[in-house]
């Protein structure tokens, strides 16, 4: 890559790698190759003045780009000597290649099982702005702007010199730079704001001595990277970018400047950055900001190696995602200095069961969040469709005047943001195994665990009871999510409290309760599974599971319905393990629960599968603070929660996704979801048209007084 960027872009000759290689047969390419790379690691004064001209004709490139004797380089074939000479090298110019576009490269030469495991996500230009900007460049670009505006031209010169002398100071590390993204466009930006100043101080002039006219350098830039082959091309991308700068620089001095031999280095360090100490590569008393996008991998997903790096750091880190882990990293580096960190993560870090014992950890370190990007959809340069829901977070140990939130490209100024990057102070929700009011306990649905035996479709059921009608009283309605929010049906065998001369009179049913018992008997000794083999008649049995009304908590709903569809079930109705249960619901829990204020509780404190809402008992509902009516507000949230099912009683041909899809929901769903909105806001002493941030500070408020602080 780089021979091929430097015959175009005038570090070599026109076309000369090309025509080097051009006069060698396939088979001797590779030798060809193992000399140039050598002779572009030796300087002038120590080649051999007898090698071949066209060997000497090339210059002395330095930096150690061209210094690893272990390169493999392969055998070469007529169609690879014209991939690379033809297609490659006069196919294509190479001077005005993005530097930033070989994280794209490099993502495409991986296999799917190396980039799952690994958790790599590489960054577009505009994801890395994101991170940047507000970290320092806005910054820097304002105090450029004031710089400029000053009067006079002496003054400004000054001002200018001393920025510049600035933007060469600053230090930066990427701990997962992958092929160096972020360092290639970090580098380019500071740049691009030293060719502006370069070239107010030099407007008009005609520069004879060029010397260190350039000031920032790669050398400023430090990264850690666990694959060897990103490494070396996040090295070539910043040599690149520095090529491409410098050819800017002399437009604006109309002089030529001496690009090879390369001066400077980048510190790019080969291993793993959660077991390396990261001040063998850079001070932390020398450094001004970390950054980056480090792996994307779920704790689920975790290797063995994963999990030890994590619990090296965490003591209590199960459920934490991988990349949690460089968030601890870098608050014990910094924590004794003012650097200033931003990284890209999955939003999964900020919601649910992950946030507190992330969080606490942080916080013990005075760690604080400077601003935050809200859940966006991750942009990357490759042909790679998959969508990664993701957040953006700076932090450090300094508390700035103001907080800065982003959310769906509107900037807000906010006095403080917590580990749910919401503007609310720094509450963490945890797990309860009860709820904190005095209200009925959640408790989960049934799971099957029969590989299908037990579970009919509208067709199967039909059959049984057309081929043997003493089947009917045992087949229940079995809901899972997906039935409950689309409108389908399902049926389950309920055979608790039959007599084993019942079961035997019903053949068809007999036949599946065997099934059930050699599938359980098959499957893994210490599974669940296996455990129930002797109940084979029997869905995975819930003590807590009673007959009777419910209400249904669907776990899973989409993140483009304001109200999570709740609803009502009738006694006989078995609950499948998509779904939770709330027994012998009264209508005044379902007109909380369906309220803008539990929904904005939900919003925040819930997990996500990618944007989805993940609704949990344990996180959600336990730590919802439930309101204190007087009998005339209890009264009025049982009318507006009848009128929310009479609203949708009024459309039985639609499902409740139907219903709840924001663009066909019912003007009369909609106005009775707002009247209950009021009432359940009126209990709560809340106003009618309260916000949803102020309804949720005032949740954290009441919450917070709960535990006690």
């Amino acid at each position: 890559m780089f021979c091929l960027y430097a015959e175009d872009a005038g570090v070599f000759s026109d076309n000369q790698f090309h025509d080097y290689l051009e006069n060698f047969a396939p088979e001797h390419i590779r030798t060809a190759l193992k000399n140039l790379f050598k002779i572009l690691d030796t300087p002038y004064s120590e080649r051999d003045p007898d090698d071949e001209p066209s060997l000497l004709a090339f210059p002395y490139v330095n930096g150690g780009l061209f210094a690893d004797e272990t390169i493999r380089i392969p055998q070469f074939n007529e169609d690879l000597k014209r991939l690379l000479l033809d297609e490659a090298s006069l196919g294509i110019d190479w001077s005005d290649i993005s530097p930033t576009i070989f994280g794209a490269v490099f993502e495409s030469t991986l296999n799917p099982e190396t980039r799952r495991s690994g958790g790599m996500h590489y960054t577009s230009v505009a994801n890395i702005h994101k991170v940047i900007d507000p970290l320092f460049l806005d910054d820097l670009r304002a105090e450029l702007s004031e710089i400029l505006k000053l009067k006079q031209d002496a003054a400004i010169k000054k001002r200018v010199y001393e920025f510049q002398k600035k933007l060469s100071e600053l230090t930066f590390l990427d701990p997962a730079c992958g092929s160096g993204n972020f360092l290639t466009e970090t580098y380019l930006s500071l740049r691009r704001l030293e060719n502006e100043a370069l070239a107010f101080m030099y407007k008009e002039q005609i520069v004879i001595e060029t010397g260190d006219i350039i000031k920032v350098s790669i050398g400023q830039f430090s990264g850690i990277e666990i694959n060897d082959f990103a490494v070396t091309v996040a090295k070539t991308a910043l040599w690149i970018a520095e090529n491409r700068m410098m050819r800017e620089t002399e437009q604006i001095v109309s002089q030529k400047l001496d690009f090879l031999p390369l001066k400077t280095d980048a510190t790019i360090i080969e291993g793993n950055a959660l077991r390396l100490d990261w001040a063998d590569v850079v001070l932390p008393e020398k450094l001004n900001y970390i950054m980056g996008n480090p792996p994307f991998v779920g704790s689920s997903r975790l290797s063995n190696e994963q999990k030890e790096d994590r619990q090296n750091l965490f003591e209590n880190g199960g459920e934490l995602d991988y990349v949690c882990c460089w968030y601890k990293k870098a608050a014990v580096f910094i924590e004794d200095y003012p650097v200033r960190c931003a990284f890209v993560s999955t939003n999964s870090i900020c919601q649910g069961q992950q946030v507190s014992p992330l969080w606490s950890e942080l916080y013990k370190h005075n760690i604080v969040i400077n601003f935050a990007h809200r859940t966006f959809i991750w942009d990357s340069e490759t042909n790679d469709t998959a969508s990664v829901y993701c957040v953006i977070i700076g932090f450090s140990k300094i508390r700035l005047q103001k907080a800065v939130l982003f959310s769906d490209n509107v900037e807000q100024d906010v006095d403080n943001i917590n580990g749910y990057l919401i503007s609310a102070p720094n509450i963490l929700v945890s797990k309860r195994s009860t709820p904190f009011c005095d209200v009925p306990a959640v408790i989960k649905g049934f799971q099957p665990t029969d590989n299908g035996f037990l579970i009919l479709s509208d067709e199967e059921k039909i059959d049984f009871i057309k081929k043997d009608p003493k089947t009917e009283k045992w087949i229940r309605p079995f809901i899972t999510a997906k039935e409950y929010l689309h409108g389908k049906t399902r049926w389950c065998l309920w055979l608790v409290g039959i007599s084993p001369a019942e079961l035997k009179s019903m053949p068809l049913v007999r036949e599946r309760v065997e099934k059930c018992r050699e599938w359980r008997s098959a499957q893994t000794k210490t599974g669940d599974a296996y455990k129930l083999k002797d109940i084979p008649h029997l869905l995975r049995p819930s003590a807590k599971f009673k007959e009777g009304d419910f209400i249904v908590f669907p776990l899973h709903s989409s993140e483009n319905r304001n109200y999570i569809p709740f609803g009502f079930a009738k006694n006989g109705c078995i609950p499948g393990n998509s779904v939770s249960i709330l027994p012998n619901a009264t209508l005044y829990y379902f007109g909380v629960l369906s309220s803008s204020v539990h929904n904005a509780w939900n919003r925040v404190v819930c997990g996500r599968i990618k944007g989805d809402y993940r609704y949990s008992s344990d996180i959600v509902y336990n730590n919802f603070v439930w309101c204190n009516p007087t009998a005339e507000q209890r009264t009025k949230i049982e009318q507006t929660a009848q009128a929310i099912l009479d609203a949708r009683a009024k459309y039985p041909d639609s499902s409740l996704a139907d219903l709840y899809d924001e663009t066909l929901m019912p003007p009369e769903l909609r106005k009775a979801h707002k009247e209950n909105d009021k009432a359940v806001l009126a209990a709560y002493g809340l106003p009618k048209n309260a916000a949803e941030t102020d309804i949720v500070a005032f949740l954290f408020k009441k919450y917070s007084e709960m535990v006690g602080g």
